[in-house]
């Protein structure tokens, strides 16, 4: 027996060495993507900090991101893992290969008749999704702007448009390494894209005038073109890490268009509803984009740097998670009873809040630190340093709901109802959107407080609102669902509140200690000191109330400990 076949046997036990290992090592890789990001973001905020050329960067690197959300990661998850591990834990290895070939056929044909249309009709896809940028043209007449963003922006979506189809790759690839309990690489993968972006960015920089271009007329344009054409060669690198691992993997691949291979059928009517989900949800993130052209330059670029730093803990907890435990879930009888998907929610349910509740803590609490330690660096200051703050803290409002709703979404999808979580992304959308408007544009009429400059508003905090409202709403659907749909189980809101509760106590000392500290310190050390003694209070009284995920925690730290400790106890 190969080893990943032993390893699959063990994960589907409860209690087996995979299933207890999974949600770590997607939490790893994340963490090692998310990090190689924050590189990224923390360079391109040193070239170009939050302004005009910024937003087209956003922009670009935004643009391929809407076919890989809609069509992979989650979508392709709940339509291909279920099939693709029932196939491989009944031992029919070569009709797995064969559904996998199929799949990644019908994916390629799709991603590659609009990759085609995006490169020729570059331009009105900016005007539909970034409208804002449409009047920079006159502006520039005017010479009340410096750039025409909506014309850069054109020239910037034809190099990552591409990267579409090699994201729906990556994304595949996922999907198979997933399901033979291979979690680490295919979340580190992105660390190639970012590397390449970076690189990117360094040599346009050269090219500009060195590591401190001066701005002049081409040279931070030029910046932006390199960049964009780091993320086309980076989107290649990130399926390219993966691909030995799936070849060892995949048996019987053929590639097709699913003609002959039975299961595509239900596959695809699993999609269907998920698909229709997915497109609401980045409906949300394309409306995120249009509202916040319209708002003034700067807006689209202050929420990369808020949504990077809000979607991390969402990404490394609820993520994690959520994919660890989906094949479990999708592998246990269909019953309440603890041979059902419930304890496996549990799990995961308590695993997110554990990591992700002092995580709101600290966003609410210390936002501004936050932000300064990991970006502030060249062109982004003290002014950029308190917008993006403002939005990251109202972004932090709905992360408690957003890391939760990912495991309950997983549930659904597990015993095979696709369609409710659809349904309640339609919701999410209509109650976040009814929320921003009105509070984006009223909120652009004050700039940032204690920010010397005007040009720094608030508009795009209104557009966080939504986000967290919606939020907010998806947990509260999801939840009351599930309870009709598994029998016996109920929301572990009492633990979740306990959780909580012990999140919120070390906030005053870790804020005493952030007031006392000299100004003079870097603002990366005061945040490491205060975000420190945050985090040993809550994990010391974590495991003091008998938390079964701070004492695994310590057990990690302390491994010495467990040499005292026989295995029968």
């Amino acid at each position: 027996m190969r080893e990943t076949e032993r390893e699959s046997g063990a994960a589907a036990r409860p209690g087996g060495p995979a299933r207890r290992g999974g949600a770590l090592a997607v939490a790893a890789g994340i963490l090692s993507s998310r990090l190689a990001g924050f590189v990224r973001q923390r360079l391109l905020g040193h070239f170009l900090g939050i302004g005009p050329h910024a937003d087209v960067v956003a922009f670009a690197l935004r643009a391929p991101n809407f076919l890989q959300n809609l069509l992979g990661d989650q979508a392709l998850s709940a339509a291909f893992i279920p099939v693709y591990a029932r196939l491989v834990r009944e031992g029919r290895r070569e009709a797995a290969g064969r559904f996998a070939g199929a799949i990644l056929g019908l994916l390629l044909a799709l991603a590659g008749g609009i990759v085609l249309a995006g490169l020729l009709l570059a331009r009105p896809f900016v005007a539909l999704f970034s409208p804002g940028f449409l009047a920079d043209g006159a502006a520039v007449a005017a010479g009340r702007l410096a750039l025409d963003r909506g014309a850069l922006a054109v020239e910037a979506v034809r190099w990552t448009f591409p990267r579409m189809a090699l994201l729906l790759l990556s994304a595949w690839a996922l999907a198979i390494l997933n399901s033979h309990r291979r979690f680490f690489l295919p979340y580190f993968a992105p660390v190639a894209w970012n590397a390449a972006i970076v690189a990117g960015a360094a040599w346009g920089a050269m090219a500009a005038g060195g590591p401190h271009p001066s701005g002049g007329a081409g040279a931070l344009e030029r910046i932006v073109i390199a960049v964009c054409a780091g993320a086309l060669a980076g989107g290649a690198l990130q399926f390219l890490v993966q691909l030995p691992a799936v070849v060892r993997e995949v048996r019987g691949f053929r590639l097709s268009l699913g003609r002959g291979v039975p299961e595509v059928g239900g596959a695809l009517r699993a999609f269907g509803p998920v698909l229709a989900g997915r497109g609401v949800v980045q409906l949300s993130s394309w409306l995120d984009l249009i509202l916040a052209s319209l708002l003034l330059p700067g807006a689209l670029s202050a929420l990369g740097p808020a949504q990077m730093l809000y979607l991390l803990p969402v990404s490394l907890f609820g993520v994690s998670a959520a994919a660890a435990a989906l094949p479990e879930m999708a592998t246990a009888g269909s019953g309440g009873g603890p041979d059902g998907p419930a304890p496996h929610l549990d799990r995961a349910l308590a695993g997110v809040a554990f990591f992700a509740l002092p995580a709101t803590a600290v966003l609410l609490a210390f936002s501004p630190l936050v932000v300064g330690a990991f970006f502030r660096s060249g062109r982004f200051g003290e002014a950029e340093t308190r917008q993006v703050a403002a939005i990251l803290l109202v972004l932090a409002v709905g992360l408690p709901a957003a890391t939760l709703s990912r495991s309950l979404q997983n549930a659904f999808y597990a015993l095979r109802e696709t369609r409710w979580p659809a349904r309640v992304a339609v919701f999410r959308v209509v109650a976040g959107t009814a929320v921003a408007i009105p509070l984006m544009f009223w909120l652009d009429r004050f700039p940032v407080p204690g920010a010397e400059s005007a040009a720094h508003r608030l508009g795009a905090a209104g557009l966080a609102a939504g986000a967290a409202l919606g939020a907010w709403v998806e947990l509260a659907a999801l939840s009351g669902r599930l309870r009709r749909a598994l029998p016996g189980w109920t929301a572990p809101w009492g633990q979740l509140l306990r959780t909580g509760g012990l999140a919120a106590l070390p906030v005053a000392p870790a804020w005493w200690l952030a007031g006392v500290l000299p100004a003079a310190l870097h603002v990366a050390t005061r945040a490491v000191l205060v975000v420190g003694l945050y985090g040993a209070l809550y994990l010391g009284l974590s495991a003091a109330a008998g938390t079964p995920a701070a004492r695994a925690a310590l057990r990690r730290m302390y491994p010495f400990r467990r040499s005292h400790v026989g295995e029968g106890g």
